[in-house]
């Protein structure tokens, strides 16, 4: 339920409400939602209340035998609607619909709201107990609806003519009236970029405002450890080339990784000013991809382009970021995790791993992320910070692995696992392997891997006798002995070296 949810008949509270649920007395005075109202004079009560609690009083009388409380949710607009009754009681639970004379008396009162108030709720929520204590609540959509009781945007644009309203909540406005106007396909963006090019539309550069992307990118990946670490549910997380984050303030975003050094920052602040103005007001919609790129489209973009709600699009190219009119990272703060400078992750991953801190969780949280930003991570480095025994050090080196951001220095492979390999891949391919017996093969072990063959029988002599190589990491050569098994492993571990980013 909202936090700005009220009641028309009641008394105005003047500020905006705490970020618990609750409902008002006849008094003025706030309970906790699901309290009983404390009147029990009905002259007292306004004529909407009591009209819910003859509402309420209709669905406890229809109800089951031995129930204890009713809780009822009624979804309406003028043109469509649904609604539940749950009876809870003995442990068990029975869902209902009302009776069609009890949904006339709700759209009775729903209108008696428009008329008190200047416009109707969307949802009207009752609850009832078998002693007589009664609640109701109003909701006028400062949140998003539950699954299930979201209508299609035609059912809300025919309410609207019928009882219209000032303003909208941004995401309802959005969901009715965006019009696909924040999506980007590669074709739409192909096109604009080629435009912008020929009319001299160029990107801002946001200079200093987000971190450069792979300081950026590696402080997300910790971050993201550091809640799995921790088991929490809360704070970003990484996957393949892609990191997202949704804050507990309704606010998220997404970071892609593209080829070349690039990526893609997007994402939506709750109640952007920007797209009130634009959705309520009739103000343009900000031209998020002025001057963008051709790769920054659809499938890189937060999911909240398909919706409306995107209130910022950045991208890094060349080493920089850039923008079009989206408002500065300042103000996009509350749906970026906190990867701003390295101090500020190490007090989030820190104050994960002990509240408070110590100056050695914080030094350790400190070498964490330094060792990120430069990819060299390891378990023991995760370790230094969180206990293995009550962290969940697997699920955070995942997360950093998926990053690219750990030590990637292979284990030497066994020499039995060597010659399996080794004999899966001749006979997968169908090999010749006439006078080459594959239960005689044998492994020579070299600096970062095996040598894999079946040795020549005594007193014969072979030429161009197959020999497989195959490294720590997994990769195999076929070769053969015309070519000296010297000469062959010196470019072998070359090559090795350079797939691990080390110089031969």
């Amino acid at each position: 339920m909202s936090d700005k949810n009220r009641n028309p008949g009641d008394a105005d509270n003047g500020d905006e409400a705490p970020d618990v649920g609750f409902s008002l007395s006849p008094d003025g005075t706030a309970e906790p939602e699901g309290v009983a109202a404390a009147s029990e004079d009905s002259g007292a009560e306004s004529r909407d209340r009591q009209l819910a609690r003859e509402i309420a009083d209709a669905l406890g009388e229809a109800g089951p035998p031995g129930w204890r409380q009713l809780d009822a949710v009624f979804v309406l607009t003028t043109t469509t609607g649904v609604a539940e009754v749950v009876y809870s009681g003995a442990g068990q639970t029975m869902r209902t619909e009302p009776a069609a004379s009890v949904l006339e008396r709700v759209r009775e009162h729903r209108a008696l709201v428009a008329e008190l108030d200047g416009e109707p709720w969307w949802r009207l929520l009752v609850r009832l107990s078998a002693e007589g204590e009664f609640d109701v609540d109003y909701d006028f959509g400062d949140e998003p609806f539950p699954d299930g009781q979201l209508f299609d945007p035609e059912a809300y644009r025919a309410d609207l003519e019928e009882y219209p309203r000032e303003t909208l909540p941004v995401w309802l406005a959005a969901y009715i009236g965006h019009d696909n106007r924040q999506t980007r396909t590669p074709q739409d963006a192909a096109a604009a970029a080629r435009a912008d090019k020929a009319a001299k539309v160029w990107p801002v550069l946001a200079e200093n405002e987000f971190p450069d992307f792979p300081e950026m990118w590696a402080r997300w990946a910790v971050v993201s450890a550091a809640f799995v670490a921790a088991g929490s549910d809360w704070g970003p997380r990484v996957l393949p080339a892609m990191g997202w984050f949704e804050s507990s303030r309704r606010g998220g975003s997404t970071l892609y990784s593209l080829p070349g050094g690039r990526a893609v920052l997007s994402g939506g602040v709750w109640e952007s000013p920007n797209l009130d103005a634009a959705y309520n007001d009739g103000v343009d919609m900000p031209k998020f991809y002025a001057g963008a790129p051709e790769w920054v489209a659809n499938p890189v973009l937060n999911p909240r382009a398909a919706t409306g709600l995107m209130s910022f699009v950045y991208w890094w190219e060349g080493g920089r970021w850039y923008r079009g009119e989206s408002p500065s990272a300042e103000q996009c703060a509350t749906a970026v995790p906190g990867v701003w400078t390295a101090n500020t992750a190490v007090g989030i991953v820190a104050g994960l791993a002990a509240q408070p801190p110590s100056a050695e969780q914080r030094s350790a949280a400190a070498a964490l992320i330094a060792a990120a930003e430069v990819g060299v991570v390891t378990r023991e480095t995760v370790e230094n910070l969180f206990d293995d025994d009550r962290f969940d050090i697997d699920g955070a080196m995942y997360q950093l692995t998926l990053a690219g951001v750990v030590a990637s220095l292979p284990e030497q492979m066994p020499e039995e696992e060597a010659i399996f390999r080794v004999r899966t891949y001749i006979e997968g391919r169908g090999l010749d392997t006439s006078g080459y017996p594959l239960d005689q093969l044998t492994a020579d072990r070299f600096s970062c891997g095996w040598m894999v063959y079946v040795p020549v029988p005594r007193g014969e002599i072979a030429i161009g006798r197959a020999i497989f190589y195959i490294a720590d990491d997994g990769v195999l050569e076929h070769s053969s002995s015309s070519v000296a098994p010297t000469t062959f492993v010196k470019g072998f571990e070359q090559r090795f070296q350079e797939r691990q980013g080390a110089t031969a």
